[in-house]
Order: C-alpha cells, then sequence, then structure tokens
C-alpha cells in the first residue's frame, strides 16, 4: 500500500479510511476527472483549495469537486474581508503538496480550514492522499474531528 504523509497520519490516529489509487492524466488534474476515474459521485470527491485572507492569511477551503469557491463566503468564514486563491508557485512551500495532490491531512503548518457544508450529506467523502493519483475515503464525521474542520457554506 501507498505510505504518504496523510496515509501515516490516519493510520496513527486510528481513523478508518480506505485509499483508492488511480492513474493520473497531467493534462486533467481536476477532481471531475478524479470522480469519472474512480465511477463515483463528484459531490463526494472533494478538493483541497489554498487561500489567503486580507487579516488573517493563509486558510484552506475543501469544496466538492464540481463547485467553485465563493471568495466572498470563503472571508467571511474564515474572519477575512476579502480572499484570493494563492498563487501556484506558492502551494508546495506553504503546504508541501502539489497542485492535483494537496490533502488537508499532513501540511506544513496548521491553516484554519474549512469544509463546504455538504460535507453532511455523505456517510464518506474522497479526499487528496497527498499524491496524485491517491485518494482517501473517510468517514466525513472523523475527518471533521481529526482535523478540526469548521463547516461553512464555501460555495
Amino acid at each position: 500500500m501507498i505510505k504518504t504523509n496523510a496515509i501515516r497520519l490516519l493510520e496513527k490516529a486510528h481513523i478508518p479510511f480506505s485509499v483508492v489509487t488511480y492513474e493520473v492524466d497531467e493534462n486533467d488534474l481536476s477532481a471531475t476527472h478524479t470522480a469519472t476515474v474512480l465511477n463515483e459521485d463528484i459531490q463526494k470527491v472533494f478538493k483541497t483549495l489554498v487561500l489567503r485572507g486580507d487579516k488573517n492569511g493563509i486558510f484552506v477551503c475543501i469544496i466538492p469537486g464540481d463547485l467553485e469557491v465563493d471568495l466572498k463566503k470563503a472571508a467571511k468564514a474564515s474572519g477575512n474581508k476579502s480572499a484570493q486563491m494563492i498563487q501556484m508557485k506558492e502551494l508546495l512551500p506553504l503546504t508541501g503538496y502539489i497542485r492535483g495532490g494537496c490533502s488537508p491531512v499532513g501540511m506544513k503548518k496548521n491553516y484554519p480550514m474549512f469544509i463546504h457544508n455538504s460535507c453532511l450529506n455523505h456517510e464518506k467523502i474522497y479526499l487528496s492522499a497527498g499524491q496524485r493519483g491517491v485518494q482517501m475515503y473517510v468517514p466525513t464525521n472523523d475527518i471533521v474531528s481529526y482535523a478540526n474542520l469548521t463547516i461553512a457554506d464555501l460555495c
């Protein structure tokens, strides 16, 4: 089994999960593509986005793969007046992860994290395991608690 930092952390915390791997298409790193390859509902495949707020700095939004983050809602949820996506070149230095493999588990720092309220519609959700082509299928309540995710309207 593939062992990423995110997987090791969930194992150490005794969080139940399964690992699903798939062939990566370097030309399409979207969550939509991931859901299609996994033959799963796109609303259960969540993507991890990193933003910068004008007051509180870096924070993370985790949203269903078919939705776009609403910057005003994300800013409000995070206690900022405004927010913007970080530049792609900042992703690896800030999180330790690359585009298409950014997991909310095991980032370099414990940034404030927010997950879209639709996560509550699913017993389990897919999240990146920290490497392209590797997803974790994890119970929603467990990951919300373990990763200290704040449930919010982000889209």
